[in-house]
């Protein structure tokens, strides 16, 4: 299982990732704006809006707030304009950063986003410092629970995708993020539900860390999902699961 999705899980479970609810609305409020300000407030010919919705509700936000995000995103209702941003840089022990924001005041975002890095013992680089070490992809996240590997192979060969991979308790289908509305319409006609639908970032090469690097680049995630305007951070760590597991109960 990729290190940052299991320390994602690790920390869910016990609370301190996603504990404050109104973080999450606003980071989900800000993906449903821009997802239907740039395809459109249908969310049957917007796949990423699709996806946006999903995650709300998900997260059982109320239906209105869903509704007026969208609107806000089409110009029914106004609001600030909302931009997305990326950010680069190398946390502690060398590991690369990516980090994915949706802001209002990009001069304020970059600040907040340096400063993290900052505390966090890293160091914000340029643009391209270290995208070329990630490749964009869509997953499909499943409840490994509901349904099993070889049913989703089958199902991710039909709609279309490119691989399938048990993650912990999840299982995870990706595809080229040219193929997303495809492969996510693809497997909604065969009526299967996942818990997720993104595009994402993976790493080519992973770093090796322990010890205080390990939990230091732990703290740095935290710090930087902590932000308002962040919404993805990734990073191409490899920590053991157990190291995972001792740093998140440190806390």
């Amino acid at each position: 299982m990729s290190g940052h999705s299991k320390w994602s899980t690790i920390k869910r479970k016990k609370g301190a990732i996603d504990a404050v609810k109104g973080r999450i609305f606003t980071k989900l409020v800000r993906e449903l704006t821009t997802a239907a300000r740039m395809g459109g407030g249908d969310p049957n010919g917007n796949p990423r809006l699709r996806a946006a919705i999903t995650a709300a509700k998900a997260e059982s936000m109320p239906g209105d707030n869903i509704t007026r995000a969208i609107k806000r995103g089409t110009g029914e209702i106004e609001g600030p304009p909302v931009e997305e941003q990326s950010y680069e840089g190398y946390g502690p022990g060398g590991v690369a950063f990516i980090v994915e924001a949706q802001t209002d005041n990009k001069n304020r975002t970059v600040s907040e986003v340096r400063a993290a890095f900052t505390k966090g013992q890293g160091n914000m680089g340029a643009a391209g410092s270290v995208a070329w070490m990630f490749n964009k992809r869509g997953q499909f996240v499943f409840d490994g629970k509901k349904y099993g590997e070889d049913q989703l192979t089958e199902a991710a060969l039909e709609a279309g995708a490119e691989d399938v991979k048990v993650e912990g308790d999840n299982i995870v289908i990706y595809c080229d993020p040219k193929d997303f509305a495809t492969v996510m319409t693809g497997l909604e006609k065969q009526t299967l539900e996942f818990k997720e639908a993104s595009l994402t970032m993976v790493p080519g090469n992973t770093v090796k860390v322990t010890g205080e690097a390990a939990a230091a680049c732990m703290k740095l995630i935290e710090r930087l999902e902590e932000l308002d305007d962040v919404q993805k951070v990734y990073a191409n760590f490899d920590i053991d699961d157990a190291e995972l597991e001792r740093i998140a109960a440190a806390g």
